[in-house]
């Protein structure tokens, strides 16, 4: 049963110069949910996840966007952290010329326990054995899958309550997209709140309780994962069948 609401998004819209990337999206994400936002390329999606985290410089900002009941608008990437919201970027943004350990580090800068630190490297190691195999490497010289389970691992060191993630299996082989998506449905089965927004929508949709459809910057369809998986209309638009 889903719990209190994280994440309420009212009548968000984004608009670059003339150009609106999102025309108006509502969206919510509640206390333990993995909710995916699925759609073809240039629907608005990773637009919306910039919106929240406020990395749309140059653009123009309308709606309300609220975690735990306040407006995020208008705060800085840090602050949001300190808030325990975090974010996988599109493109992952590991530091290229840090250590897998060094990155993890990083990931924890909010907290001063050294013991707690040393504690959660070690658990995501355990959810993530090749990242330990590895600790000592600089991040640049990884895979790309290597290095979204690393983005993803030092998201979680803040011990994120609303982690984003922004099309996590892109540019993956088919292995590690399985991969992936097996710690994400890992990670959600620990409790932690995710908002997914992903290219593969069979595999979203398989792995989430709740989806949104977005189309050319507007949501057109929301509801349960398992009853949009069975919608002829996601079918033909998005899963290839139909």
């Amino acid at each position: 049963m889903a719990g209190a609401t994280i994440l309420q998004i009212s009548g968000l819209k984004v608009a670059y110069g003339g150009i609106k990337a999102v025309k108006g999206v509502d969206l919510e994400v509640h206390q333990g949910e993995l909710v995916t936002l699925i759609g073809a390329n240039g629907a608005g999606k990773t637009t919306t996840l910039k919106a929240i985290t406020g990395s749309l410089p140059g653009s123009k900002l309308e709606g309300d966007i609220r975690y735990k009941g306040e407006s995020i608008k208008g705060l800085k990437s840090f602050q949001l952290v300190e808030r325990k919201l975090a974010m996988v970027p599109e493109g992952r943004g590991v530091f290229a010329r840090m250590t897998i350990y060094e990155n993890l580090q990083m990931g924890a800068f909010t907290m001063k326990d050294k013991a707690a630190i040393e504690a959660d490297i070690e658990k995501w190691y355990g959810v993530f054995p090749r990242l330990k195999e590895r600790s000592a490497q600089l991040a640049g010289t990884l895979s790309g899958g290597e290095q979204q389970m690393l983005a993803m691992a030092r998201a979680l060191m803040c011990h994120p309550d609303l982690l984003l993630l922004d099309e996590p299996s892109m540019g993956l082989s088919p292995i590690m997209v399985e991969k992936i998506f097996e710690v994400v449905r890992n990670i959600s089965a620990q409790g932690v709140t995710i908002l997914l927004v992903e290219q593969n929508a069979k595999l979203a949709l398989q792995a989430a309780h709740r989806g949104y459809v977005m189309d050319s910057g507007y949501i057109t369809m929301s509801g349960a994962a398992k009853d949009m998986l069975d919608d002829p209309r996601v079918q033909a638009a998005y899963l290839g069948e139909g």
